[in-house]
């Protein structure tokens, strides 16, 4: 099976998303590669040449993320998806849920649910929607 790997797309804030999400997942950012400091710098125009073109964050138990800014098209946003987590302890969904949340909009706070011990979910201050669950139950 490939490995399924989340690539967000942002306008302009990648580098700052990026940063934030390597904190609030306990990651390493492995990538983080503007567009003049790419192989394609001489075709890419000036006003790009800072936006990042690719980075990659691989996340604790071998998870990554990947992520770049948008470039020349219209920009509409990060939506149609959410990110989910699972996690094998309560307290570590809730230490992750609350990171993720500092700044963002919490439209499901930390609760049992029929399927995990815990789960909530939430919109970052990037935009991006996240679901975590914690200790998950069998159904």
């Amino acid at each position: 099976m490939p490995d399924v790997i989340p690539y967000l797309g942002f306008n302009g804030n990648c580098a700052e998303a990026m940063r934030f999400y390597e904190r609030a997942l306990d990651g390493k950012l492995e990538l983080m590669m503007s567009c003049a400091d790419s192989p394609m710098a001489a075709q890419v125009p000036k006003e790009f040449a800072q936006r990042i073109m690719h980075a990659r964050l691989a996340l604790p138990g071998g998870g990554t993320l990947y992520a770049g800014d948008a470039m020349g098209q219209t920009y509409q946003g990060i939506h149609g998806v959410s990110i989910t987590l699972n996690y094998g302890k309560v307290a570590e969904a809730q230490k992750i849920f609350e990171r993720l949340a500092d700044g963002g909009k919490v439209t499901m706070a930390m609760a049992p649910t029929f399927w995990a011990k815990s789960f909530g979910m939430l919109t970052d201050r990037f935009g991006a929607q996240w679901v975590v669950n914690g200790e998950l139950l069998p159904i």
